[in-house]
């Protein structure tokens, strides 16, 4: 696969008005609207174009695995701290196309926040370039942030740069007994301290809670939090991000982004509270689960279900008719005749 080619593939779908489904490695198939359209397979555009530990950026091909990423980093004591799902072979493009993040991303901050350029292949086969490879090479309006999420409905991320940062010095994790209500107000209360807390996750009756950074800040920490000690090779942080818990075992699981400080929406199945209390997720069919997470100052996203539950509800919160109106002009902008991904990210477009 080359560059060439997606162009060429995708200015026959402009032409022929054909949909067009972007996959990489189908790791996030479950995710989002349904699927739709003649596969694009662009995992075989792939290979690291320019990795720079000093000036802390990775340029790579969207068919790139985040494995291969992931080593290379690793090799220089380097990573990607939103801690992105691999799933079954995730690439780069995917990985910000969804724009998933891990654990860390309460600390770190989301896929947006580390998009630092972006070569992308619209709707009607353009190469467009926006962003740089450094902070400083962004300037005006930032487009490659915009493509975070975006559910590959803009264009084709043929190339993305990302912000990489350091590992840390050192890291432990800390186990303790409380029910939810009890690990909100004390994650909320943590939070509000100079501790290096770097993610946490709760699930029946138990809260982990990950120190990184200074081995000097993280004894520290562990001597004033109390609480046990798990053993450093576990592999439980892994077992959180790659989404492997016994705690995402459902086959409908929604996923709520709440203020931290957010009270019990009053719905059943509570499964998990991750980034301080921010994120939590609910199995099992939920009424009125959107309203509910409105009440409080967020939004609800139905992350896996049945295909005839995903029709019917919709993945992604409906967009209020002011919102709405500004996504479908930016899909008209960089896809006129609405050929990416139909569907994916909202029915309407």
């Amino acid at each position: 696969m080359t560059l060439d080619k997606i162009v060429q593939a995708v200015r026959a779908a402009h032409d022929s008005h054909s949909a067009l489904r972007i996959r990489g490695a189908g790791s996030k198939d479950f995710y989002g609207g349904m699927l739709s359209g003649e596969t694009l397979d662009v995992a075989g555009y792939r290979g690291i174009v320019a990795y720079e530990p000093t000036e802390l950026y990775i340029t790579a091909r969207c068919g790139t695995p985040l494995a291969e990423i992931e080593a290379a980093l690793a090799e220089r004591g380097q990573l990607l701290a939103f801690e992105p799902p691999r799933f079954s072979g995730a690439t780069v493009g995917g990985c910000v196309a969804a724009g998933l993040s891990g654990p860390r991303r309460s600390q770190a901050g989301a896929v947006r926040d580390f998009m630092l350029g972006a070569r992308l292949v619209d709707g009607m086969g353009q190469v467009l370039n926006f962003g740089g490879q450094v902070m400083k090479n962004v300037a005006g309006y930032d487009v490659s942030r915009l493509l975070a999420g975006s559910m590959g409905t803009l264009g084709i991320m043929a190339e993305v740069s990302l912000k990489v940062l350091p590992q840390p010095t050192a890291e432990r994790t800390l186990v303790f007994a409380m029910d939810a209500d009890e690990a909100i107000s004390r994650l909320n209360r943590w939070g509000g301290q100079p501790l290096p807390i770097s993610a946490s996750f709760w699930h029946d009756k138990q809260l982990w809670l990950r120190l990184s950074g200074a081995r000097a800040a993280v004894e520290a920490a562990m001597s004033k939090l109390g609480g046990a000690e798990m053993a450093a090779d576990s592999g439980f942080w892994a077992s959180v991000r790659e989404q492997t818990h016994p705690a995402f075992a459902a086959d409908i699981l929604w996923r709520l982004a709440l203020p931290s400080t957010a009270g019990d929406p009053g719905l059943a199945g509570l499964r998990a509270i991750e980034w301080g209390g921010a994120l939590r997720w609910y199995a099992g069919e939920q009424e009125a689960v959107r309203g509910a997470a409105a009440r409080l100052g967020g939004h609800a996203t139905l992350y896996r279900a049945p295909e005839s539950l995903r029709c019917r509800e919709g993945a992604f919160a409906p967009l209020s008719p002011a919102m709405l109106a500004l996504h479908r002009r930016l899909k008209k902008s960089f896809d006129p005749k609405g050929i990416l991904n139909p569907g994916r990210l909202y029915a309407e477009f």
